[in-house]
């Protein structure tokens, strides 16, 4: 059976065309994606992504969302097998300069402005952020508790690292920085 088919038949040709789109996402920034590309990786009519996405700009905002829940989840995935808080802080930097490092093209999907309006999500990615913002915001609360960290504004260590985990993803993901660099200069920024 081909992919077509298999998309028809089961009833997931979105996820399909949202698989293809991420595939060429791994390759090529979000402005060369085009749908019929999209349509010829998945296999389907040319036509076939417009009855499930209207137009090329929500396509790109459905994978910003997939990107999104992904980075989201190479965080909690990092928690999950890491215990102290200094410790879990430096892991979840670790977890999103590593995304950033295997998925730029996602990545940087996540934070352009034309499919994620700073302060302005849309009603799919606005529950994401929030849980993204959470799991920081909870992890610097326990950070503030550790000696050297007590007696900081947890809002704005928050603010403060994720800026600083953010230039870092940035500088490795665009190939100003090493990869291997992002883990001492973690373990400097939160001794």
């Amino acid at each position: 059976m081909s992919r077509s088919s298999a998309g028809y038949h089961h009833g997931n040709l979105r996820t399909a065309l949202e698989d293809a789109a991420l595939e060429l996402l791994e390759t090529q920034p979000a402005g060369r994606i085009s749908l019929r590309e999209v349509a010829r990786r998945a296999g389907v009519s040319h036509n076939a992504p417009y009855h499930h996405f209207g137009d090329r700009a929500a396509l790109l905002h459905s994978l910003g969302v997939r990107a999104m829940a992904e980075l989201l989840g190479a965080q909690q995935k990092a928690l999950a097998t890491t215990t102290g808080p200094v410790e879990r802080v430096r892991a979840l930097g670790t977890a999103y300069v590593a995304y950033a490092a295997d998925h730029p093209q996602a990545f940087a999907l996540v934070f352009d402005p034309e499919y994620c309006p700073p302060g302005a999500p849309s009603a799919d990615m606005a529950p994401l952020i929030a849980a993204n913002e959470e799991l920081l915001a909870t992890e610097v609360e326990a950070l503030v508790q550790v000696d050297g960290f007590t007696g900081r504004d947890p809002e704005a260590l928050a603010a403060a690292l994720w800026a600083t985990v953010h230039g870092l993803a940035q500088l490795v993901m665009l190939g100003h920085l090493p990869r291997e660099a992002a883990a001492p200069a973690l373990a400097a920024l939160i001794a």
